[in-house]
């Protein structure tokens, strides 16, 4: 970079080096609002941050001539004319060079240029900062984020594993064995609280910490110049003062800046000021007012706000808490959160608020439906210690205790919380790594139930990377392009008209081409950069911009009329810009020649320029309408171009957009191809078999919709309905109809073309009174609406705006729709695991139930209750053996049927009929097992003598029952092992899980090694018994039973009896099943409803 000059009116700032050509911009097809881009704008490629004095000569379009080429880097706001206020007079310049604090900046950066805000801080508007004075800055400033009282911390995650209904059960049993001097028991029980503690603790911590770096993957990106001008996309948390970004619609100020170039540029303030209007701003603008407050500086932008309109660069001169929103923050530190109402009111919330914290019903919709699923199981075991204790007529002596609270203790899943944490946090793992982003865990839980997708073609089902493929001039001749080989390299393809090759000179003296290719060229916001190294092959072809600007500026370069060339050649400077809005679907920019004359280059949607073109008649119209749509019906998105020529004397009128954009001469039409992604189609059809209806809602042309949505499945004869003619909609069509004929339409449209962000959320309120459940995608600042109102919003990463980020429960990291597939399978084996460790944990608290209330007839010599187990084994089995167990089947991969089965039902979660009749079936039926081995062991065999005081400790006279305990405890040891292996799916055969990958023989073999966590878990289960029963001291001390013998008998035929009769009923519901599909099958065309009937009985 050339040394900056001093002159006695101005200071000047020059980059002799090429520096990207440009700001942020909007898209100009009808995609809704765009993603931000990096763009050319209107800057020259040596681009001069002036002074006031000159700002304001250009500001006033005065002829005083200024060095260089200097007009064509200011950019002018073209929407609205504000008052450039001159410095104050008494204003020290001496004080803007005094200091490189960055806290002595923001007190005075508004109120002198931005040039010499930049010199303070050592930077380069055109260039940015060096690598290495980034490290250095934030080694000094630290990263640019608030500092934050919430979020992870070790209390709060350790409060909630004690902030339970399920531990406060362990600790009324730990309380009441210690009041009856039971300090074994005590203290087995104290130790098992503080274990699950401990490992609650770290699981739940690990998962946290994990869930916020996934979440920290998709926080606000922002474009900044480093390294001699490259523009790189960092993490805004990266940001330090010196900086240079660029801000564009549906961005989030990443720090307070001061502006340097702006173009129409507005952001909304309401986080800071509470007005509710976009701020316009202006960068030349200088405020002379020390006390100004942020509402009252037009040329800055601050932290956390959002870009409404236009774009910008700014230097930034506070990150962090140094910012206007740092400052506010850190005066809300310490304040109290709520003193609305009255005291009582108050008192009243925060009782609640500490009660439902308590309680666990603060989360996740799962977490909360499990924590009063726990409350109630917490409700059942009172009730049950109160049978307890009435059947002993309430004489409640140390032995009725300690039943009732054997009892109560059986009917909670203590580690419930626990292996739900792990498994959410597993599968928010396993999401990123299939490039999606989980934002909000909610989402997590539900996109396995969604019905219908409803989402944007361009760059999600289709590639993004658009080439121009064909063009029409108003003379009638075609342009096509052949053997183009990338969509950045201006180099390869060739561009014919009538057969033969044109060139730049071609195109020079042809008035028709040359206007064509001069409207593509300059109408555009892309840059596209040669090979950094002279193309040696080590380096491509790059470009920043919407891939359909590119599109057409790599077009313009094949025939020597880039941007830039057009500008320099033609001595153009910009007069305006009108950039592309949703509502308009359109773009226009307006140059000034060296004479003064005008010229407005616009394009945009065909139907929404025609009424706009001055055309000879009305055939003309139709013309343009029918090569149009001939175009589109071969999957092209098509452009409108056109011009309008002025004189000076309209100099200031081509602000005004109305004016800008009438009586536009027609120039021609471009066809552009961006070929469908090759997963969508696969990805697609997976959709369909699983029973979710796919929509496409792109803002294209109805052709060029229909034809990409047959190519990649949407619509065809394998999709039912899609013949209707409320198939496909354009979004005009599907706007005019009420709510009320938009719910009597047979079918919902698939395809919704020319489709606004109010399109988007009329669809998500149509599908919802339908009972449907929906994903939306969308990447624009308006799509926010229908991000929120979907039951999952889905942001793109790559392309989309900020805004849509924070507004969306998802991220996609590729903008790939298969990744949304990805998503929907991941969260129904989540959903399908978590029903397999309910069913497996709430199996054993059945089967434990059913022991200890028929045991209670079981009476010793002193007529006191015998326990058929005791309160150690219950907790082993429940928190030891099940625990790991439950895990094991929280980390199963997907069933092989999972995409082949309709969606799960969101209002009734994972309790489902099938699930609930399942546990009462397997637990009383293993309850049954372990009741009958304890009573051959003590009343068939044995004599039916249970001692005296076999409760609490062994004696001369407990042999019988210890040894009837034992056989009960290793029945339900061994039967939960198995049954977690059973619970691997809850209706295929163990014998036969995986019939697509294995049916032979040994298939089981492949079932049982299949989950290696699990596998191994079973093992450890099906061992402990052996060590429990053997160990001298454990056994008859701690556990309260002894060694067996013949009675390994009874524990390995309930096998044989518990996985016959699994099996068997897993064999009835799948007889069912098919007999239901084919009572529902459809007469006409042999296709069984399964997926309605499955839904059905769901």
């Amino acid at each position: 970079m050339e040394n900056s000059t001093q002159t006695p009116t101005h200071h000047v700032e020059a980059n002799s080096q090429a520096r990207p050509e440009g700001l942020p911009g909007g898209a100009d097809d009808g995609d809704g609002d765009p993603p931000p881009i990096p763009s050319a704008g209107s800057a020259n490629k040596s681009s001069l941050l002036l002074s006031e004095q000159s700002l304001v000569g250009v500001r006033s379009r005065t002829r005083n001539p200024l060095p260089g080429d200097l007009r064509n880097s200011i950019f002018n706001n073209t929407d609205e004319t504000v008052n450039v206020i001159p410095p104050s007079a008494s204003f020290d310049a001496a004080r803007a060079s005094s200091t490189h604090d960055v806290n002595n900046i923001k007190d005075w950066a508004y109120m002198v240029p931005a040039t010499a805000v930049a010199h303070e801080l050592d930077t380069s508007v055109s260039s940015g900062l060096t690598a290495t004075t980034v490290s250095a800055r934030q080694v000094q400033y630290g990263l640019n984020k608030l500092e934050s009282t919430g979020g992870v911390t070790v209390w709060s995650v350790l409060v909630r594993q004690v902030s339970n209904s399920l531990t406060l059960v362990l600790a009324i049993a730990m309380v009441l064995s210690y009041a009856t001097l039971d300090f074994i028991e005590g203290g087995v029980i104290n130790a098992v609280i503080i274990l699950n503690v401990i490992v609650g603790f770290f699981q739940d911590y690990r998962a946290e910490q994990t869930i916020k770096s996934l979440q920290s993957l998709a926080a606000p990106m922002c474009r900044v110049f480093r390294d001699a001008g490259a523009v790189q996309t960092i993490m805004a948390t990266e940001l330090v003062p010196g900086d240079v970004v660029h801000l564009s619609v549906g961005d989030v100020v990443p720090a307070d800046m001061r502006l340097v170039e702006t173009v129409n540029l507005a952001t909304d303030e309401a986080l800071l000021t509470g007005e509710s209007k976009p701020s316009s701003k202006f960068a030349e603008v200088i405020v002379e007012d020390p006390l100004a407050k942020p509402a009252d500086r037009p040329n800055s932008v601050f932290s956390s706000t959002t870009v409404t309109r236009g774009r910008g660069i700014g230097v930034v001169y506070a990150t962090g808490m140094q910012t206007e929103l740092g400052d506010i923050a850190r005066r809300l530190q310490g304040e109290k959160p709520d003193t609305t109402g009255p005291w009582y009111l108050r008192a009243y919330r925060r009782t609640l608020t500490s009660i439902k914290n308590a309680l666990g019903l603060v989360g996740t919709p799962l977490q909360v439906k499990l924590s009063y699923f726990g409350l109630f199981l917490f409700a059942l075991a009172i009730t049950l210690a109160i049978i307890v204790f009435s059947t002993a007529l309430w004489d409640l002596d140390d032995e009725t205790l300690i039943y009732g609270i054997c009892v109560a203790v059986a009917v909670i899943p203590e580690s419930l919380i626990a292996v739900l944490t792990i498994t959410m946090a597993v599968g928010s793992t396993a999401m990123a790594k299939g490039n999606v982003i989980v934002r909000k865990m909610g989402a997590l839980e539900a996109i396995g139930g969604v019905t219908n997708i409803c989402s944007d073609k361009t760059g999600t089902l289709t590639q993004g990377k658009m080439l121009a493929r064909k063009a029409y001039l108003p003379d009638g001749r075609f342009l096509t392009i052949e053997k183009e080989t990338s969509p950045f390299d201006p180099t390869s393809g060739m561009i014919l008209v009538a057969g033969s090759k044109i060139n730049g000179s071609t195109v020079s003296e042809d008035i028709a081409l040359k206007h064509f290719f001069e409207t593509v060229a300059v109408c555009n916001l892309a840059t596209v950069k040669a090979p950094s190294n002279g193309g040696d092959g080590n380096s491509l072809w790059s470009a920043v911009g919407e891939p359909t600007e590119i599109a057409l500026q790599v077009l313009a370069m094949r025939v020597e009329h880039s941007k830039s060339q057009i500008l320099a050649r033609n001595h153009l400077l910009l007069a305006a810009e009108h950039a592309f809005d949703s509502s308009v679907k359109r773009m226009t920019v307006a140059y000034e020649t060296a004479g003064g004359d005008l010229t407005c280059f616009t394009k945009g949607a065909v139907e929404i320029l025609l009424p706009l073109l001055k055309l000879s008649g009305a055939q003309n119209a139709r013309t343009i309408a029918a090569q149009a749509d001939a175009m589109a019906s071969q999957g092209l998105r098509v452009l409108c171009l056109a011009r309008r020529e002025l004189t000076a004397e309209f100099g200031t009128q081509v602000k005004d957009r109305t004016f800008a954009e009438q009586e536009l001469t027609f120039v021609g039409l471009v066809g552009i191809y961006d070929p469908p992604r090759l997963e969508s189609a696969g990805a697609i059809k997976q959709c369909q078999a699983a029973g979710i209806t796919v929509h496409m809602v792109t803002g294209d042309h109805l052709k060029t919709a229909t034809t990409i949505a047959k190519e990649i499945g949407i619509l065809g004869r394998h999709v039912p309905k899609s013949h209707l003619s409320s198939a496909v909609m354009t979004a005009t069509d599907f706007d005019k109809l009420t709510d009320a004929e938009l719910d009597r339409l047979e079918v919902l449209p698939l395809v919704v073309a020319r489709c606004s962000p109010t399109t988007k959320v009329r669809m998500v309120e149509t599908l919802h009174r339908r009972g449907k459940y929906c994903v939306m995608t969308g990447d624009g600042v308006n799509d926010s609406p229908a991000l929120k109102g979907a039951d999952v919003g889905v942001a793109m990463g790559l392309n989309g705006s900020d805004v849509s980020k924070e507004a969306a429960d998802m991220v996609l990291t590729d903008d790939n729709f298969s990744s949304i597939v990805s998503a929907i399978r991941e969260g129904r084996r989540l959903f399908d695991n978590i029903q397999k460790f309910l069913l497996h944990l709430l199996i054993s608290n059945i089967a434990q139930v059913v022991l200890l209330l028929i045991g209670l007839a079981f009476k010793d010599r002193n007529g006191t209750s015998a326990f058929p187990l005791s309160p150690l084994e219950i907790l082993f089995a429940n928190l030891i053996t099940s625990s790991f167990l439950a895990i094991g089947l929280g980390l199963e991969e997907a069933s092989s049927d999972v995409m082949v089965r309709p969606p799960h039902s969101l209002r009734a979660g994972v309790f489902t009929k099938e699930l609930i009749v399942d546990k009462f079936i397997y637990g009383t039926f293993m309850g049954t097992l372990c009741l009958v081995s304890f009573v051959i062991v003590a009343y068939g065999i044995g004599d039916g003598d249970l001692g005296a005081d076999c409760n609490h400790s062994y004696n001369s006279t407990c042999d019988l029952p210890f040894r009837a305990r034992g056989t009960a405890y290793c029945i339900l040891t061994v039967l939960l092992s198995v049954m977690a292996w059973e619970a691997k799916h809850l209706n295929r055969s163990l014998f036969n899980m995986y019939p697509e990958e294995d049916v032979g023989t040994f298939s089981i073999f492949r079932t049982l090694l299949k989950n290696r966590f699990l596998f191994w878990a079973v093992m450890v289960g099906l061992v402990t018994p052996f060590l429990s029963i053997y160990c001298p001291v454990i056994n008859t001390v701690v556990f309260r039973h002894k060694a067996l013998t013949w009675e390994w008998g009874l524990v390995f035929g309930s096998i044989f009896f518990f996985v016959a009769w699994v099996e068997s009923w897993k064999a009835i519901k799948r007889a069912m099943r098919k007999r239901k599909e084919r009572k529902n099958a459809d007469p006409d065309k042999g296709i069984a409803l399964t997926a309605v009937s499955t839904l059905e009985s769901a």
